[in-house]
């Protein structure tokens, strides 16, 4: 353990600095301001602790990222050494590093055989960003160059630089200049909202068969890709019904679109699998990767390329014109090959399959399956939403339920436990290292901060 940190400045003076320099993530910065941010101050495991030394079960993984939870010396150690060996150097000039050829050399014993390749990058924003001009690049390579219009998921998330909140479908997002030309959604397989009379099997069909009109009205020869999420992450851990992947699939495979997959989020471990597409059971042509590759410990991200991709872009596609400064960072790698191997050699992806990860699922089963606020529970592994509704049997959701679930999110601050709220549901991804009783307590903290809304919301 840590040794209790020793605040250096009171809290207020942490947050009067921060309103003066900072603008942060996804929120209304005026009403932040007067607020005060939270200021975390120390990780350990599970947990974190902010200035005023109250502590917090971290039931988010900082952002779908600390695998491994936080203060895990070998990291810090992978990264030391790597500093002190070689901080820096880039992949511009005809060179490589130990490195980032390992990790690669992991990375490919952990995936399956049909990809070979990866272009590395900083982010899960950034990975998606070389997609759209790898992907593009491809098609142009085997003759085929108007093939260039990418098609996402309505309420889709796949970063929030210009391109990447283009191919996302967040329309909040678009509103606020985030839209490129050669960008088409169809509509996400949300069956709780928008499923209607049909069974949880018909609508994944109806919602996969989409694809299949967009690709029919633009042109199977304009299609270059399709790019979602395993399951939704920012947009509300929304789990398609199983009739949906398969169905994707075979259209894209019929008209001879690339099938994208964002592992960001789902990588790694996460639903007890180590990628998300393997628990769902199709093949993507790429993968988008970041966050539990490092567990976050330092900012790293990559596209994973199938081999028909590679092969074609190595053997025939001569120089292309992309790089990015800090691609395959050596620190970066190191502590990616650290993670990576713990991860493996620790048995922590094994453990959430047949362990943990069942576990989870079903005491929250046991805890919400009956709870008056709490119309359906998805997840797999390590990962979890629970769906707020008025009435369960009718699938009617509480007209203000993003307030309802603003306001449990709240709570659960309040009761030293951190869930996420996303349009009415509550969602979960605690680190893959998490124990039973660990378990046990997110879900109880949450019960109580659900417990709290349900209350407010005239239910308890």
């Amino acid at each position: 353990m840590n040794a209790p940190f020793e605040p250096k400045r009171q809290t207020e003076d942490y947050q009067q600095s921060d309103a003066a320099h900072h603008i942060h993530a996804f929120v209304d910065q005026k009403a932040l301001n007067a607020e005060g941010p939270r200021v975390m101050v120390r990780g350990e495991g599970l947990y974190l602790w902010d200035n005023d030394d109250k502590r917090y079960l971290d039931g988010m993984s900082g952002l779908w990222c600390t695998q491994l939870g936080y203060g895990r010396k070998d990291l810090s150690a992978a990264a030391a050494a790597q500093m002190n060996q070689l901080s820096y150097y880039n992949m511009f000039f005809h060179t490589t590093h130990p490195a980032v050829i390992e990790l690669s050399e992991l990375l490919f014993s952990l995936l399956p055989g049909h990809y070979s390749h990866v272009i590395y990058t900083n982010s899960g924003s950034e990975a998606n960003e070389v997609l759209i001009r790898t992907v593009r690049r491809y098609w142009q390579v085997v003759g085929k160059p108007q093939k260039k219009i990418m098609i996402g998921r309505w309420n889709g998330y796949h970063g929030s630089t210009l391109a990447a909140t283009a191919l996302g479908g967040m329309k909040f997002m678009h509103e606020m200049g985030g839209l490129i030309p050669d960008i088409a959604h169809i509509d996400e397989p949300y069956w709780f909202a928008q499923g209607g009379e049909l069974t949880p099997a018909e609508f994944g069909r109806r919602c996969a068969l989409q694809l299949e009109e967009k690709i029919l009205e633009l042109g199977a020869e304009n299609i270059a890709g399709f790019i979602a999420e395993p399951f939704q992450g920012a947009g509300g851990m929304i789990f398609p019904p199983e009739s949906y992947w398969p169905e994707i699939q075979r259209i894209c495979r019929q008209y001879d679109v690339l099938l994208c997959a964002d592992e960001v989020i789902g990588g790694f471990g996460r639903t007890g699998e180590w990628f998300a597409h393997e628990h769902f059971g199709f093949e993507p042509d790429t993968l988008s990767i970041a966050k539990g590759l490092t567990s976050g410990y330092v900012p790293m991200g990559g596209l994973v390329l199938g081999k028909r991709i590679a092969d074609a872009l190595v053997e025939q596609g001569g120089v292309f014109a992309h790089g990015l400064t800090y691609s395959g960072h050596p620190v970066a790698a190191a502590v990616a090959l650290a993670n990576l191997k713990a991860l493996r050699d620790e048995g922590i992806v094994r453990q959430v399959k047949e362990d943990t990860g069942p576990y989870l699922q079903q005491i929250l089963r046991e805890v919400f399956g009956n709870h008056p606020m709490v119309g359906e529970i998805q997840g797999a592994g390590l990962v979890a939403a629970l769906q707020f509704a008025e009435d369960k049997a009718t699938r009617k959701r509480f007209a203000n339920e993003n307030d309802l679930a603003w306001q449990c999110r709240t709570f659960g601050f309040e009761e030293g436990v951190i869930i996420r709220s996303t349009l009415g549901r509550m969602i979960m991804a605690p680190a893959l290292v998490a124990t039973r009783t660990e378990l046990d307590e997110l879900v109880e903290k949450t019960r109580i901060a659900v417990d709290r809304t349900a209350r407010i919301a005239g239910k308890l």
